[in-house]
């Protein structure tokens, strides 16, 4: 399995895609926590939460700066994963915040997934900021945390993902 918040859920879709492309190993299910998939800052999302809601557009510009220094190689798969070739890949959980820059990435690769065939469960939670999986003062991130648990067993369990997919 693999998995990650924001930054390292890049990382764990990445892994995933390129697990899948070199023949292993095998990755049993991937944990997207409110993952940055895509170097696209003029989304719905971040015109609405890119400012004044914990993280910003500015600190996410820096990030993949940082991250992809040249703009051209952020639509390459393995750098925005938004850009792959999602077939094949394992079942994911994935979880958004409503007030997150990063929210549209989320949703739009859930439905990605989904319409690729993938067994998905997307989950947002509409009033959390971007990292409320990590506050352990919020009590909206003991309500996800328990949940993506549970949907992770589900998945490893192969059963129906029910509301949620």
């Amino acid at each position: 399995m693999v998995a990650g918040d924001s930054a390292g859920g890049n990382l764990a879709a990445v892994t995933a895609l390129m697990a899948r492309d070199r023949g292993g190993p095998g990755i049993a299910a991937q944990v997207l926590l409110y993952p940055a998939l895509d170097a696209d800052f003029d989304t719905e999302s971040y015109h609405a939460y890119g400012s004044g809601y914990y993280n910003t557009r500015e600190a996410m510009i820096w990030y993949w700066d940082q991250y992809v220094p040249r703009p051209a190689d952020r639509a390459h798969p393995y750098a925005g994963p938004l850009h792959a070739e999602l077939s094949g890949l394992p079942p994911a959980v994935v979880v958004t915040a409503g007030f997150d820059p990063l929210r549209t990435e989320g949703d739009r690769y859930a439905a990605a997934l989904t319409e690729a065939g993938v067994r998905v469960v997307h989950r947002c939670y509409d009033g959390a900021v971007h990292g409320f999986l990590t506050m352990p003062d919020i009590a909206i991130g003991a309500l996800a945390r328990e949940q993506t648990w549970t949907d992770l067993r589900q998945v490893l369990r192969h059963e129906d993902l029910g509301a949620g997919n």
